[in-house]
C-alpha cells in the first residue's frame, strides 16, 4: 500500500519532470537552472537534487520519461493494409506534433557533443522512432526498390528537419503544412492498392 508521503513524492517528481521538459525544450539544457525548474513546477529547488541527484540526472529522467510516452503512444497496430496506410499518416502527424518532439530537436546538438550524457538516450529515441515507422511501413505493399527501413529513416529525418527549421524560423515555416507534404510524398510511394 502506498503511503501519502510516497504519493506526494511521486507527484512532486512528475511535476518537476514536466516543468524540466518544457524548459529544456524552450531554453535548452544548459540555459535551464534548478531555480527555473522550481519556479515552473512549484516544487522547492532543494527537492530537485533529492529526486534526481543533479542536473544530468534530471535530464536523463526527462528523456527516459519522454521515450516511454512515445512508446505508449506508438503501440497501436492497424487491422488491415488499408487501415495501415491511414494509421501511418495519422501516426506521422501525431508523432511530429508531440510536445516531446520539440524537446528532442532542441537537445539534439547537446546529444552530438563528445562525451554527452544524453548520446545513448538519443540513439534509443531514434531507434524507437525508426522501428515504429518501419513496422507500419512493412504492412504496406511498398515497391521492391523502396525498403521500409530506408523510408523509415527518411521519415524520421524529415520530421526532425521540419522541426529544426520551424524552431529557427517559426514565422516562415508551417510545420503542419510541411508534415502534410511529407505525408503526401509517402502516399505517392505506396501503390493505390495499398491504400
Amino acid at each position: 500500500m502506498t503511503t501519502r508521503r510516497e504519493q506526494t513524492s511521486r507527484e512532486s517528481r512528475e511535476l518537476i519532470l514536466v516543468a524540466a521538459a518544457e524548459l529544456f525544450a524552450e531554453k535548452g539544457y544548459r540555459q535551464t537552472t534548478f531555480a527555473d525548474v522550481a519556479e515552473r513546477s512549484g516544487i522547492s529547488r532543494g527537492s530537485i537534487p533529492w529526486h534526481f541527484g543533479g542536473k544530468e540526472g534530471l535530464l536523463l529522467a526527462v528523456l527516459e520519461r519522454s521515450v516511454n510516452l512515445i512508446r505508449v503512444g506508438l503501440t497501436e497496430e492497424p487491422g488491415s493494409v488499408e487501415a495501415g496506410f491511414d494509421r501511418l499518416m495519422e501516426g506521422l502527424n501525431t508523432l511530429f506534433t508531440l510536445p516531446t518532439t520539440r524537446l528532442f530537436v532542441t537537445l539534439l546538438v547537446e546529444a552530438l557533443e563528445p562525451g554527452s550524457p544524453i548520446h545513448g538516450r538519443y540513439l534509443e529515441i531514434h531507434n524507437t522512432l525508426r522501428e515504429h515507422c518501419r513496422r507500419w511501413l512493412e504492412r504496406l505493399p511498398l515497391p521492391p526498390e523502396l525498403s521500409a527501413e530506408a523510408l523509415a529513416v527518411t521519415i524520421v529525418g524529415a520530421g526532425i528537419g521540419i522541426h529544426q527549421q520551424w524552431l529557427l524560423a517559426p514565422d516562415r515555416v508551417d510545420p503542419e503544412k510541411a508534415l502534410a507534404a511529407l505525408c503526401a510524398l509517402v502516399a505517392g510511394a505506396v501503390p493505390p492498392a495499398g491504400r
